[in-house]
């Protein structure tokens, strides 16, 4: 059923809202020296940063977060709100706030940075620090993907292989992870394009050094001053790139929305 025509008008408005920045950014380009901009040097040591520790973000969220999804998802504790709250946090706090956060976690005093620190294993300003920025504000992304999957499809095919014998663990890896793996997916592709995307926490603990923790959003930040036409030609290359893994995720449409939607439901 199509939408009442009034509605035609304010989202119009948001449309352009989101689309009119981004059609400015393309026409400040500098497209004559645009591939030069964007090869640059440091540029392309900034993208391949990225593009490592994001993904190697993804695989962690991936790890921590299925099981994540799956205890919000499947277990009737009392705390259950509570876990759900902060497993959301991330999404509402202000980056620099979590990379604060990291930093009294891992930094040279922090709570478990300084036992690591005695060990000579030292977290904070390092390339590991970026990894761990990059995924803490992307977990929620995977965690509320698959849980709103999870609670979607229901228990029902789990609860029959159970009573045909099988174990929990059968049934997980027979049964429960075959029927999540389209919101596993899109889940993994969302949190890999929040942690490309991811400043604030990342230049707070893990700060801004060329070839170990600089990655393409601090590069963008730091040539805004030097040189402004390379940080618009930087800026358009990271939201191509997010553009074509955001049309990846949600390349079916309403799947991937609808499972984030009621994840956070």
């Amino acid at each position: 059923m199509k939408p009442p025509v009034w509605l035609l008008l304010p989202a119009a408005i948001g449309f352009v809202l989101v689309a009119g920045p981004l059609v400015a950014l393309t026409g400040a380009v500098d497209w004559s020296h645009f591939f030069g901009l964007i090869t640059s040097e440091s540029s392309r040591v900034a993208l391949e940063l990225s593009l490592r520790t994001s993904l190697a973000a993804a695989v962690l969220c991936v790890l921590l977060g299925v099981p994540m999804a799956a205890v919000l998802a499947r277990s009737r504790w009392r705390a259950m709100p509570v876990l759900r709250a902060l497993v959301l946090l991330p999404l509402v706090l202000p980056p620099v706030v979590g990379g604060l956060a990291l930093l009294y976690l891992f930094g040279r005093h922090g709570l478990v940075g300084r036992e690591l620190e005695s060990m000579g294993i030292r977290i904070a300003f390092s390339t590991t620090a970026v990894v761990l920025a990059q995924t803490f504000v992307a977990l929620p992304f995977l965690v509320i993907t698959l849980e709103g999957a999870m609670r979607t499809a229901g228990d029902r095919y789990e609860r029959i292989a159970a009573t045909l014998g099988a174990r929990p663990s059968i049934v997980w890896w027979r049964v429960t992870l075959p029927l999540l793996r389209p919101a596993l997916v899109s889940g993994t592709i969302l949190a890999f394009a929040r942690a490309l995307g991811e400043f604030g926490a990342t230049l707070t603990f893990a700060g801004s050094l060329q070839g170990k923790t600089r990655t393409l959003p601090l590069e963008i930040y730091l040539q805004r001053e030097s040189d402004p036409d390379a940080a618009v030609a930087l800026s358009l290359l990271l939201v191509l790139v997010a553009a074509v893994i955001v049309l990846v995720a949600y390349r079916r449409p309403g799947i991937a929305g609808d499972r984030v939607v009621g994840g956070a439901s």
